[in-house]
């Protein structure tokens, strides 16, 4: 469905004055991200009885310049150090950093300023600081290493700033990029358990191969022997219990005495799941567990890699050797933005040669999404979705949100989280596990639908889209699709036949079989169908819809040009126009057009009274059908661009139909449509 969506704003808009209410404290940390701050929060109530008094805010929150005059007056004017990290440097808090400047000169307060991009270099900054240079490099190598170690001794560091004797650690290093397992953190090898359960959060050593199917080589290699005995993986798209692969006699079993085991690349559908080094070193990777989860239930072997950034050339490289190793058959990614290759370059994502799937790890809070018709807010639109299609990734959708956590009075601090939103990862899951699934059936098997639009315009413009002719599109596709390998039989010879083949056919889907495959649906969303369009039984046997009619848009007139009966689209020769190269009607017969292009509809079959009709026509395993109205056919225009408005039950039906009767694995649309 295409909704244009309009809206203006003021400044006064974007930020509202906030009053944070904190009392004074000796240390003040403020940052536009929630993981700087989960870490301090974490590190400082580790050790608060030894340490000076903090308070932590959010950037967010002290966008209004009242804001900021509030806060400075009640908490930054007296405190004894004052850090700030601020992504996007300078100009993006620049009132905040000129007042406090002032302020803290003023009162011989020492302060930091720091850039939120930990390898960029703001001289404003660093003028606008009051301790020296050396000083702020060390501060900020802490957020550049960043884990829990790296925030402790951070907060020990600024203890011993505010006058305390607190000891002072440098910097650890932490692995720019690396493997992840759920439950047990940064691991040197990728561990899987389909089908069950992550392992317990304990060490993880795993027993001595004796001469096992799957070794370890190298850094992030494989090597695996071909078993000989029958594989016992699970179906892709099978939820599946923990289903545990035999060895051969005499062989380790893999596993780990933790009980994990070595990922077994043979045997499962391997998935990387690349997210950011960020989030695992703030401990807020619920969302990766989650999706790791509901992948490994649909029998696919999950591979989480954090990464400090898609442009950082350590990370990139173990990505790269890792991929090259794994051969994975899908890659899910919940890095923001592109990849950030030159133009016409190519980028990671060609290199694998794979589906990459972008999921979003919102920061926008649940509560808003829910509540607004837009969704997500601008920046996710923005670093999620519009951004990441310049790599061709594919969206799946949003698995979390960010969502408040318990509020700590000692910090005077509300902090959030990432919190995932399970239907949305179950969804997502069923989505990469359909496609593979779509991947790994022979094309002679594969099932597909192509749908034509027939979107809310004149009456009788079946079919019809703005510089394209779609009836002889969809021709040359069938037989594209055919010479490919795919099951298609019964071409129709024109535009003309097809869309009287969709009149014609008289497919549809039973009453019964509707309310047995809706009773399925989330109990919601029924009970707001039947609150606008009635029951079921009301609607079935209709068939609402205009006249179908082929705009005369087609080169050929309403004949398709063809060297053979069945054979593919033939083009003109070189010197032989295009009228040589196509079929017409036989002398005294209509093309099937009337005069002004509409063409001649044949009488609809009676429904039957207990029976959903859809116009719609199966060639071998391609069907292509018209969707049904989305709402009223006599307000179709505000119907399909209303978004609160619930589809009706035949528009459910003939998704049910497509989904579960003819078990299409994948649908084609064709030109414009509404549905």
């Amino acid at each position: 469905m295409h909704i244009l969506a309009t809206s203006s704003a003021s400044l006064d808009d974007l930020a509202e004055p906030i009053d944070l209410r904190q009392t004074p404290a000796d240390v003040v940390a403020l940052s536009f991200t929630d993981s700087d701050l989960a870490g301090l929060a974490a590190a400082w109530k580790a050790d608060a009885a030894r340490l000076p008094s903090m308070r932590l805010a959010a950037l967010r929150d002290l966008r209004h310049p009242m804001s900021v005059d509030l806060w400075i007056d009640s908490v930054a004017r007296h405190a004894r150090v004052v850090l700030v990290r601020i992504l996007g440097g300078y100009d993006w808090w620049r009132y905040g950093c000129d007042q406090l400047a002032a302020v803290v000169r003023e009162r011989g307060i020492k302060l930091a300023l720091l850039p939120g991009e930990s390898h960029d270099e703001d001289q404003r900054l660093i003028e606008a600081s009051t301790l020296p240079r050396a000083e702020l490099d060390a501060l900020l190598g802490y957020f550049r290493e960043g884990g829990p170690a790296n925030m402790a001794a951070l907060v020990q560091r600024l203890a011993r700033l505010a006058g305390s004797e607190a000891a002072v650690a440098e910097p650890v290093g932490v692995p720019k990029a690396g493997y992840y397992e759920p439950s047990l953190g940064v691991v040197d090898r990728p561990l899987s358990k389909v089908g069950g359960p992550s392992p317990p959060s304990l060490s993880c050593r795993t027993s001595p191969p004796q001469g096992g199917r799957s070794a370890f080589t190298g850094a992030g290699a494989y090597s695996s022997k071909a078993s000989k005995e029958p594989s016992a993986t699970p179906a892709i798209g099978e939820t599946v219990d923990d289903r545990a692969i035999s060895p051969p006699e005499g062989e380790m079993s893999g596993r780990t005495e933790r009980g994990a085991t070595e990922l077994d690349v043979d045997n499962f559908a391997v998935v990387p799941i690349l997210f950011y080094r960020s989030m695992l070193l703030a401990a807020d990777v619920a969302p990766i567990d989650a999706l790791a989860e509901a992948l490994k239930l649909q029998g696919m072997a999950p591979v989480p890699i954090f990464v400090s950034s898609l442009k950082d050339p350590a990370s990139l490289a173990f990505v790269e050797a890792a991929l090259a190793a794994l051969n994975p058959a899908a890659i899910v990614t919940a890095t923001a933005f592109a990849s950030g290759a030159e133009p016409g370059a190519e980028t990671l994502f060609d290199r694998a040669g794979v589906p990459v799937f972008q999921v979003i790890v919102a920061t926008t809070r649940r509560e808003v999404w829910e509540n607004n018709q837009r969704g997500l807010a601008p920046a996710d639109l923005a670093m999620h979705v519009v951004l990441p299609e310049l790599d061709g990734r594919i969206l799946a959708g949003a698995i979390s949100f960010k969502g408040e956590i318990e509020t700590d009075p000692a910090l005077a601090f509300r902090a959030f989280a990432n919190r995932p939103e399970m239907d949305r990862v179950a969804q997502v899951a069923k989505r990469i596990a359909a496609f593979i699934r779509l991947q790994r059936t022979k094309r002679a098997e594969r099932k597909l639908a192509i749908l034509i639009p027939d979107y809310p315009s004149a009456p009788g413009r079946t079919g019809y889209a703005v510089g394209l002719d779609v009836p002889s599109s969809v021709l040359a596709m069938l037989h594209d699709l055919k010479e490919q390998g795919y099951a298609v039989e019964g071409i129709p010879q024109s535009p003309r036949a097809l869309l009287d083949a969709l009149e014609a056919d008289g497919q549809g889907l039973s009453s019964e079989d509707y309310l047995r495959l809706s009773a399925g649906l989330p109990e919601g969303a029924r009970d707001a169908v039947r609150a606008a369009w009635g029951s079921a039984e009301d609607q079935i046997g209709l068939r609402e819809a205009p006249l179908s009619v082929l705009s005369d848009i087609s080169p050929s007139g309403g004949g398709i040009g063809s060297s053979a009966a069945g054979s593919p689209l033939a083009r003109p020769k070189i010197g032989e126009s295009r009228a040589q190269g196509m079929i017409f009607p036989p002398e005294g017969e209509m093309s099937g057009r009337t005069e002004r292009g509409a063409t001649e509809r044949l009488p609809l079959k009676a429904a039957a009274p207990r029976h959903f009709p859809f116009r719609a026509a199966t060639f071998g395993n391609v069907t292509v059908a018209l969707a049904p109205d989305r709402g009223r056919s006599a307000d179709r225009r505000a119907d399909y661009h209303d978004p609160a408005l619930p589809p009706r039950h035949e528009l459910i039906a003939f998704g049910l139909w497509l989904q579960k009767s003819l078990g299409v694995h994948a649908i084609i649309h064709v030109g414009a449509h509404g549905t």
